[in-house]
């Protein structure tokens, strides 16, 4: 390995993303020498605002648009000036019963107003009760399993203890999470509004026999001890404006437009050694290599692997299409009960029923484009305006975020694939409406409709994702096995820091500190946390 490197550091950060930003703070304010190389012009991968629409003055989440996972202990850690705002609609799903139009409200606030609309939906109070056992149950299980990933990981049996209770653990952990939703309820729209959680960014099913529907629905449900998804104010970049604002003030020093290229570590050693990492610059300055005694990788896994220069294998498979919208207003629903406003603050879910989600995944795997596609839409601007400059504001305008589901990268092959899944997903809309949503469009500078989608091999293109997997690759349960292996270098693997945290590599000196760590996922900032404390554990303080 060449150690003729322009300049040393005690850590590089490969991707200036939101966890590479946490990592970054935490290490800068250790007093270690940290460089953050970020390919883009600016940081925040995924996280990050943006005027998407000329002429129109609102920054949209354009990407990642909410937050439950960024644990509080962070926040306050690095001193970060940002605030995350709940929502009191939790959701709201339209349906048509007995030929009329009505829904499913679910107030955050207001037990009684959920009670009466569960009764009006099925008749009876069975499926209300059945609802506050059920989030009861994982509501103990987040204020138990969400402290501990910020701890060293746990193994299986340790975090089965923590949990102390054998039903929820086998409902959540061990059996497809289709056998508790459907033991637990009978009406097939709640169990949809149930099952959806499991579905975000994973392309699967109830009773998928891997438990990928559970482990997404895991994370989904224990954001910060409560399952609470928040509005971060000021959009995405005011998140990772605050972290790149922490990591800054520490002494990190970031390079935006700075592509790594390489990453040479050797699997020997310890650790002990340094790990090169070389970059273009793509700003047309001089390209260069770095030396480090610590690697920190906020990419994929499979990136990883190709900047080691080995196979990263089967590529990963995202799942959704991205809908970003301007509206002029709001657009009047079908069930005229409930108030747009109301329904449109929560999580407005669309065709996720629960036959409707199994018709479309069976559709979409046998590589046809679900004839009612499932997806769940909100309005950021009725819980934070901030986002809408002056002019847009005296105009009434709103955003709408639509995340479609059961939307893999195989089914985009054709160019005109992405016109039709927005098309199908839209008119699933305007089924539920009273009025169709291009009515309501506000348009750009030049008169065009205000609506853009970003479907997987764009997510690919544009952000690095293989595969437009949004979580990198599948996400992980929060534990680890006992021993690690059998084979003593495999036990000495396993006791190390960066295998404690859950970010380890077969490299001593490479960390992943991205969503591909064992607890990645989300906007939580969790594996940059973690990967650093793995880095302090080993080299200590400066």
């Amino acid at each position: 390995m060449n150690t003729n490197a322009s300049s040393r550091y005690d850590v590089v950060i490969v991707g200036g993303g939101h966890n590479g930003l946490v990592a970054a703070a935490y290490l800068a304010r250790a007093g270690r020498r940290v460089l953050v190389l970020e390919r883009l012009a600016q940081v925040g991968g995924a996280a990050v605002s943006a005027r998407a629409f000329p002429g129109v003055d609102a920054r949209l989440s354009r990407y990642s648009y909410l937050v439950s996972l960024l644990p509080r202990t962070i926040v306050r850690d690095l001193g970060l000036r940002l605030e995350l705002r709940r929502r009191r609609i939790a959701s709201y799903t339209p349906v048509e019963r007995g030929g009329s139009p009505t829904g499913l409200l679910v107030d955050a606030a207001d037990p009684a107003r959920t009670e009466g609309s569960f009764r009006a939906l099925t008749g009876g109070d069975r499926e209300w009760r059945a609802w506050q056992r059920f989030y009861g149950t994982t509501g103990r299980v987040a204020e138990r399993v969400f402290p501990t990933l910020t701890e060293p990981l746990p193994t299986r049996a340790e975090l089965r203890r923590r949990v102390a209770d054998e039903a929820a653990w086998t409902s959540l952990f061990e059996e497809p999470l289709g056998a508790v939703v459907e033991r637990t309820f009978a009406d097939d729209l709640v169990r949809g509004v149930v099952l959806t959680d499991a579905l975000i960014g994973t392309f699967t099913h109830a009773h998928d026999p891997s438990l990928r529907q559970n482990r997404c629905f895991l994370y989904h449900v224990i954001g910060n001890g409560t399952g609470d998804w928040d509005v971060p104010v000021g959009g995405m970049g005011a998140v990772t404006g605050a972290l790149a604002g922490a990591a800054l003030a520490a002494g990190a020093e970031i390079r935006t437009g700075h592509e790594v290229t390489a990453v040479a570590a050797d699997r020997g050693g310890h650790g002990r050694g340094e790990a090169e990492v070389s970059y273009r610059d793509r700003d047309g300055g001089a390209d260069g290599t770095v030396a480090a005694r610590r690697v920190l990788v906020n990419a994929a896994p499979a990136a990883l692997a190709r900047l080691l220069g080995e196979d990263p294998g089967p590529a990963p498979e995202g799942a959704q299409l991205k809908v970003n919208m301007v509206l002029r207003r709001l657009p009047h629903l079908r069930d005229t009960t409930v108030d747009p406003r109301e329904a449109f603050a929560g999580t407005f879910h669309i065709a996720e029923g629960y036959r409707q989600l199994a018709t479309a995944y069976a559709e979409a795997r046998a590589g046809r484009m679900p004839s009612a596609p499932p997806s769940e839409i909100y309005c950021h601007t009725l819980t934070d305006p901030s986002i809408l400059g002056p002019d847009a504001v005296r105009q009434g305008l709103q955003t709408l975020t639509l995340f479609g589901l059961h939307m893999p990268a195989r089914l985009f092959g054709d160019p005109a694939a992405k016109e039709r899944a927005l098309a199908a997903s839209l008119a699933q809309l305007d089924a539920v409406l009273a009025e169709p949503i291009a009515d309501c469009l506000a348009t750009d500078a030049d008169g065009r409709p205000c609506v853009e989608a970003r479907t997987p091999p764009e997510l690919e293109r544009e952000l690095g994702l293989p595969g437009g997997h949004i979580f990198h690759r599948d996400l992980a349960f929060p534990f680890r096995d006992a021993d690690g292996g059998a084979e003593p270098e495999d036990r000495e693997a396993a006791g190390s820091a960066a295998a404690r945290w859950g970010v380890a590599t077969d490299r001593p000196n490479v960390l992943l500190c991205g969503a591909g760590a064992v607890r990645g996922g989300g906007v939580s900032g969790i594996p940059g946390h973690n990967a650093a404390q793995a880095v302090l554990a080993d080299l200590g303080r400066a």
